[in-house]
């Protein structure tokens, strides 16, 4: 059967054909919608978990037990479950067990652009990178195959392009495989030191194995054309060179890329006169053409980061691009991403941004978007949960220097989960007077809206126990707990007022739905005729005093002819925070 698929769509399928009994994963663009497909499939057990360590765990676990697995997540997400990896390296499985990377060269939605081709060389397992859908669902099914051949995880190298790129697929069947039998195995399972170090002897004589299997494997192959110039690639940079070059020059394609294929590589660069590698970020392919003797035009030639787009190779090797037509730039206007009309995030950046004396702590989330104007309420931002360690240890040191300074640390409710917990019980045990602050707007809400721990529901939308972040926070040690509704700014003002005059450990929870969810029938008791009001200007009232544009949302915006504030009612949510900073009460609820 012929599809049109996604890349991500189509690894979900190859899971699903090759018999995957479980699947974990943690969202994170551009990986999200693979478990969320896997999750359609009645034969996969799915499911989110807390967090990316946790989700390789239980893959591994279920592989060890004698079930397929994958675990999916984004290139960041590798770095916290890099402690199993590494582990899982050395003992090996019982059934297959592949984890999926999705990179992001061009750092899209990121932090950071790393290159996690080289977790594979690290840990020394087995690494595919697809090109296409096609190729996403093959080196798939591949995968389990070559786990369970030489006893090793695999790693499946996907990036950006590749994941949300749609190309045909052909499918097929499900491969139903009975579930292996366990047999315990301490010497391979428990790795103490004594195991280790006899396990790190079976990798290397299993490494050899893997490097003459990748001499040979499918997924690596020459093209060759004309002599004259040779293009070596993996993944979606072999496309783009393609649409470069054409069919004129010759190819080494790419599919393994651990271990590297040194003799294919040898032959087809001592066949070329002159070789161009194209890979994106770090020059990983590059240093194994070097160490074999030959002299590449690498990272000398394209740029050290970001997409190897064809207009990117063009500029590089031919100093300039495809002629596009004649535009001007002069009326374009720059549109910096915002907090969505109604965000529950707005009132506490609103009031939080006012703080003086105040360092305020950050995290990855929508909320990360309380660093721009107007709020200006956001200091620090590095990786998941990070937030509430690195201001428990900024509040340390200014407490040291006497200054009077305090912190506010900020993370999102599925964050919390995902590792704010452990940072949180760091602050508890060790007494900081960090004021810590959980904006739980009731779902995961930048990667899509996938649920969480404390939605009641899991990946396949069965109910599921809901967390009570409050009792959790107080059983974790912390006496001062607020919830409060984001929305009535005096509520959110008081309450950092209150807790700010603590020399303790505090914790706020601002507690409202992403103005974007679909309401569960628990949210709809709760918060029953949210979203449902509407709020205009009365002109007359308004003094064009633009207090109203400081809380930064898209459904207002300021005639300068009139001088007036207006609303666009399709993008009004009836949030309120408008209306309450208006000193003339001119933004005013409308009746129904």
């Amino acid at each position: 059967m012929r599809v049109l698929m996604t890349g991500d769509e189509a690894v979900a399928r190859g899971a699903y054909e090759a018999g995957v009994v479980y699947a974990s994963a943690y969202p994170g663009t551009p990986s999200t919608e693979i478990l969320e497909n896997l999750a359609k499939y009645k034969e996969i057990y799915s499911e989110w978990a807390p967090n990316e360590k946790v989700a390789v765990e239980g893959a591994a676990g279920a592989a060890v037990a004698g079930g397929r697995a994958i675990a999916s997540m984004k290139h960041v997400g590798l770095n916290v479950a890099a402690d199993p990896l590494f582990t899982i390296a050395y003992s090996g499985i019982n059934a297959g067990l592949v984890i999926v990377t999705a990179d992001e060269p061009g750092q899209y939605s990121s932090q950071n652009e790393q290159d996690n081709r080289n977790y594979a060389k690290a840990a020394r397992i087995p690494m595919l990178e697809p090109a296409d859908s096609q190729e996403c669902l093959e080196m798939t099914k591949a995968a389990f195959a070559i786990s369970e051949r030489f006893d090793t995880p695999v790693l499946l190298r996907m990036t950006t392009r590749v994941c949300h790129s749609k190309s045909i697929v052909v499918t097929g069947q499900r491969q139903e495989l009975p579930v292996r039998s366990y047999e315990r195995r301490p010497d391979k399972y428990v790795c103490t030191p004594a195991v280790s170090k006899k396990l790190r002897l079976h990798i290397e004589e299993r490494t050899r194995d893997l490097l003459a299997f990748s001499e040979s494997s499918q997924f690596n192959r020459a093209e060759y054309n004309d002599l004259k110039i040779g293009i070596i690639a993996s993944g979606v940079s072999y496309y783009y060179g393609k649409e470069v070059f054409g069919d004129g020059v010759s190819y080494l394609k790419l599919g393994m890329t651990w271990p590297l294929p040194a003799g294919l590589i040898s032959e087809f660069c001592s066949k070329v006169q002159k070789i161009y590698i194209i890979e994106e970020n770090d020059p990983y392919i590059e240093e194994t053409v070097r160490m074999l003797g030959f002299a590449p035009y690498g990272k000398n030639t394209f740029p050290p980061c970001d997409e190897m787009t064809p207009d990117v190779i063009r500029r590089s090797i031919f100093g300039d691009t495809l002629p596009t037509i004649p535009h001007s730039t002069d009326d374009v206007i720059n549109r910096p991403p915002a907090l969505c009309a109604g965000c529950p995030h707005r009132g506490f950046f609103y009031e939080a941004g006012k703080r003086k004396n105040v360092m305020i702590s950050g995290d990855i989330g929508c909320y990360t978007l309380g660093t721009a104007a107007p709020f200006n309420a956001m200091d620090t931002t590095i990786c998941m949960g990070a937030s509430i360690s690195m201001g428990h240890g900024a509040q340390k040191v200014f407490d040291m220097a006497g200054d009077g300074k305090r912190v506010i640390s900020v993370l999102g409710d599925s964050t919390f989960f995902h590792t704010g917990i452990n940072s949180l019980i760091n602050v508890a045990y060790n007494g900081s007077r960090t004021v810590n602050v959980i904006l739980d707007n009731r779902i995961t809400g930048m990667t899509g809206h996938q649920n969480n721990p404390g939605t009641g529901y899991n990946a396949m939308g069965e109910s599921a126990p809901m967390i009570d972040i409050e009792s959790l926070v107080r059983a974790i040690g912390i006496k001062h707990v607020k919830v409060v509704d984001p929305n009535d700014l005096a509520a959110v003002n008081s309450a950092l007022d209150e807790l700010l005059a603590l020399d303790e450990p505090s914790v706020l929870i601002t507690r409202w739905p992403c103005a974007l969810k679909k309401f569960s029938k628990e949210d709809k008791e709760e918060f029953s005729g949210a979203y449902s009001d509407k709020y205009s200007v009365d002109e007359e009232s308004c003094i064009g005093c633009k207090l109203c544009m400081k809380v930064g949302c898209p459904a207002l915006s300021f005639d300068s002819a009139a001088k007036k504030a207006r609303i666009d009612r399709i993008q009004c949510l009836g949030c309120s925070v408008c209306a309450q900073v208006c000193p003339k009460h001119a933004l005013n609820k409308e009746e129904k």
